[in-house]
């Protein structure tokens, strides 16, 4: 009976589905558009299928017919999202059983259709209403009382926020600290005594503006806010890891950075040439140091080719540095599964690094094409002279080495020893690894089991070779960067062939990348989805393409470019895409981050992270304004300098406690005084050398090592470090001194200098007792007082009371007060009695008084 019921109801249920029409509108459209579509689109075609259309699914892709009507058991669809065909899909996130049940009815019902979908669609719970996705707006500035509030739109967004909870902003700051404020702001330095003294004494209503651009147009403006940009792109000297290798060219993408600061490079321009400065119609040696940006993140760098997932971890470091500089999502979230707070699906992370995907590490000579052929034709000449007294070297030594090769090899077990002499193509795959790591090791010092005859006769040789190396002409500059190619290939242009019978691996090892030019063949390495984050396990092929979220604004449209060189125009597309001016981020994304350097905070405080698990901003209006503003300026970041610095909201008194204003805003998100606050280890370091009057003002070029004790390299030997003396040539600005990964400069560590690792949205401020420690003991600082100390002398005189009023004019940017003056005096009297028994009692106190200057919080602070 059971089993009658049993079949009467199977026999049934296509009736009852039948009966039961699905609604192509209601149902099956809202399902395909936010889980199908953004891989199966018009848009997005993987594997060749499109179901935005009837026809198209009929037709279906690679694998066949996605839709069966007539033979609903043998539609594809149904067999991948039920999981009887691999991989399940949607991938990494399958459907409901309701779902699947729905599509099995609709397909059952002959798969009607009654419009063309399209994936830019928003579901139903529509994602795309996030704030930081919608174009920003510039609204009028709203009506405020106040007419000193209402003249820059700045003041009149921050002081509605302000009479709104009922706070009084702080009154204008006093003179003097303003000009300092605005020198440690824009160029990281003190401002001269006699400079503060003309400042304040010109009342001339444009002595404010004329301040501003003065500085401006210093070129230590670059220095300062270049270093800002630095942390984003997560600048380093070295490759970090183990072994942390020097990055013999990078200072040229830090000139380049400084460069374009100074130049005020209009920020559309600026993120172009970083993404893609050799694929511009009008590039240039500027624009290919450019692409530095995106090679000079951490490398392991030693045996590379032997972990072919290296390669993908520096394609995450890319798409990880790419969005979250320009566009403040962290895309790399999605690398193994959707993101699970922003709408970004794994699909989205695949199709960006498609976009870099093809990229090899290059260094672009940084010269014209017959200085090239010169050097090839001077350098080939020597190199085909020593190649055969190298030869008859190797030839001479070869027994020798195997005798040592042999010696060795009787210190390991038998096992090994067994491994070892195997042929190559009998070993297991057991024996394989035990000799890999043995042969890896290399032959000790054969040299001293050679005769007297081929010990010299070797010594004649290397004699004869190191005459002609001194006949090799000069290196050319290089810059590094990256161009497309294809870093799996030998130089004989393969592309993307796999030669038959070799794996992934076997090709990756091959003698290097393969560089295309002009009319041979490039076919671009293809890129493929991987479903758990593993090479091994290869999902479908996946097309360039952007966050599908922001797919809808403005246009990516890779080309190959037309300017001489062979690319696949796919990071051109992406900046492009980027700075159409259409994108809602790129604008805001840096007005927020132009904001954050001159208050300390940006109006979103997670400058790198515009999601849903960043901080949403303080005064939305005022950020949209900027950003529409920043684009209208033409991108012009000194531009939005000028509006900021000219702003009421800037020019505030930091020192200000209205009644109920801690309560109403305890961290000052409304801004209702200036927030103060303290400089980065590096404008520390700067300062205090301007202070003693030995900073050295030269200007880019190779780094320099800044002085560190033996202990503290002992710490960790590897790569490059040397060790230096104090001195003018490494007194220079802290921006120009060699970014170690694996050994960071001790005074620039312990006043938290960020990782190098990772792009730094926003530096940390610690307070901790080894940062008093290192003002009062370290050995730079020491040498500082006392040279700050001869300078105010020189300037000063003998007079205490003189010293005390120059030493604070010049460290603090204004005179003491009376009971500063007299508690000072006290001091030099107490230090002198304490030095009696030097040389110079009274400069080894003013010394001393200048240490404690250089400790004072308003000295490392910004009024």
């Amino acid at each position: 009976m059971k089993s009658c019921l049993a079949l009467t109801l199977a026999l049934l249920a296509p009736a009852a589905w039948a009966a039961d029409p699905v609604s192509f509108s209601e149902q099956i459209r809202p399902l395909l558009e936010k889980r199908c579509l953004g891989c199966h689109g018009a848009e997005q075609q993987m594997s060749g299928l499109d179901l935005s259309a009837r026809e198209s699914a009929l037709r279906g892709g690679a694998h066949g017919p996605a839709i069966q009507p007539d033979n609903p058991a043998e539609s594809l669809l149904l067999a991948y999202v039920r999981g009887s065909k691999e991989p399940r899909m949607p991938l990494g996130d399958a459907l409901a059983a309701d779902d699947v049940e729905l599509l099995a009815r609709w397909v059952e019902q002959g798969a009607p259709y009654d419009a063309t979908l399209s994936s830019k669609a928003a579901p139903a719970d529509d994602p795309a209403s996030w704030w930081a996705f919608q174009p920003p707006v510039q609204a009028p500035p709203p009506t405020v009382a106040d007419a000193r509030w209402r003249r820059n739109p700045i003041d009149a967004f921050v002081r509605a926020r302000l009479d709104a909870a009922g706070v009084e902003p702080a009154p204008p700051a006093d003179r003097r600290t303003l000009i300092r404020r605005a020198w440690l702001d824009l160029v990281g330095m003190l401002p001269p005594p006699d400079e503060v003294e003309r400042f304040v004494a010109d009342s001339s209503p444009d002595a404010w503006t004329r301040l501003v651009d003065d500085l401006l147009a210093k070129p230590q403006y670059g220095e300062r806010w270049g270093r800002h940009w630095l942390d984003v792109a997560r600048y380093a000297d070295s490759s970090g890891y183990e072994h942390d290798f020097d990055y013999p060219d990078a200072w040229r993408f830090r000139d380049y950075v400084i460069a374009s600061f100074n130049q005020d490079k209009p920020y559309d321009r600026f993120v172009q040439e970083q993404l893609a400065g050799d694929e511009l119609s009008d590039w240039s040696f500027e624009t290919l140091i450019a692409t530095g940006f995106q090679r000079i993140g951490p490398r392991v760098l030693f045996r590379e080719k032997d972990n072919p997932e290296y390669r993908y971890n520096y394609l995450d470091d890319m798409i990880q540095t790419s969005s979250r500089a320009f566009m403040g999502l962290s895309v790399e979230c999605a690398r193994c599964h959707d993101h699970k707070f922003d709408p970004i699906q794994q699909l989205d992370y695949y199709r960006m690094m498609a976009i870099f995907f093809p990229h090899i590490r290059y260094d672009f000579p940084l010269a014209s094409e017959a200085q090239i052929r010169e050097y090839e034709t001077r350098k080939t000449a020597v190199e085909q002279s020593i190649a055969p007294l190298n030869a008859r070297i190797r030839e001479i030594e070869a027994p020798y080495r195997e005798m040592q090769r042999r010696e060795q090899l009787k210190g390991f077990p038998q096992e090994i020893q067994d491994a070892v002499n195997t042929p190559e193509a009998e070993r297991t795959e057991g024996q394989k690894l035990l000799a890999e790591q043995v042969l890896s090791i290399g032959v000790g010092n054969y040299g001293r089991l050679l005769s007297d005859e081929d010990r010299q006769q070797v010594q004649s040789l290397k004699v004869r070779i190191a005459e002609l190396e001194k006949e090799l002409p000069e290196p050319l500059p290089t810059a590094m960067g990256v161009r497309d190619g294809d870093y799996r290939s030998a130089p004989d242009g393969r592309g993307d062939e796999v030669q038959p019978g070799k794996g992934e691996r076997e090709v990756y090892e091959n003698v290097g990348p393969f560089v295309p030019e002009p009319g041979r063949p490039y076919n671009p390495p293809v890129a493929h989805l991987l479903p758990h984050s593993d090479y091994h396990d290869k999902g479908p092929v996946v097309e360039p393409g952007v966050v599908t979220i922001l797919a809808r604004l403005g246009e990516f449209d890779p080309q190959p470019p037309d300017n001489g060189r062979v690319s696949t125009g796919r990071r051109l597309a992406l900046a492009k895409w980027l700075t159409s001016g259409e994108h809602p981020l790129t604008s805001r994304v840096m007005a927020n981050r132009i904001w954050q350097h001159h208050f300390g905070r940006g109006l979103v405080l997670t400058a790198s992270n515009f999601g849903k698990m960043g901080r949403k901003p303080t005064h939305p209006e005022l950020l949209d304004w900027l950003a529409v503003e920043f684009v209208k300026q033409g991108w012009s970041v000194k531009a939005l300098h000028r509006l900021i610095l000219d702003s009421e909201t800037y020019r505030m008194a930091s020192v200000w406690n209205p009644p109920g204003a801690s309560a109403a805003d305890p961290e000052n998100n409304l801004l209702w005084r200036y927030p103060s606050r303290r400089l980065e280890g590096e404008i520390v370091r700067d300062i205090t050398l301007e202070a003693a009057g030995s900073l050295n003002l030269e200007a880019g070029g190779e780094p320099f090592f800044p002085p560190i004790p033996e202990a503290v390299r002992e710490s960790f030997l590897k790569g490059r470090w040397e060790m230096t003396q104090p001195g003018p040539a490494v007194w220079r600005r802290s921006v120009y001194s060699y970014q170690k990964r694996g050994l960071r400069y001790p005074m620039f560590e312990v006043f938290d200098q960020p990782s190098m690792n990772v792009t730094c949205e926003r530096r940390t401020t610690t307070t901790v007792p080894t940062q008093a420690l290192t003002l009062l003991n370290n050995q730079l600082i020491l040498e500082q007082a006392a040279l700050f100390a001869r300078r105010v002398r020189d300037e000063a005189g003998a007079d205490p009371a003189a010293q005390v009023d120059r030493a604070w004019r010049i460290a603090l940017s204004r005179p003491p007060s009376d009971e500063e003056l007299e508690g000072n005096r006290a001091f030099l009297a107490r230090q002198r009695d304490y030095h009696a028994r030097t040389d110079d009692p009274s400069l080894a106190a003013l010394t001393d008084l200048c240490d404690v200057v250089l400790n004072l919080n308003e000295f490392v602070y910004v009024p």
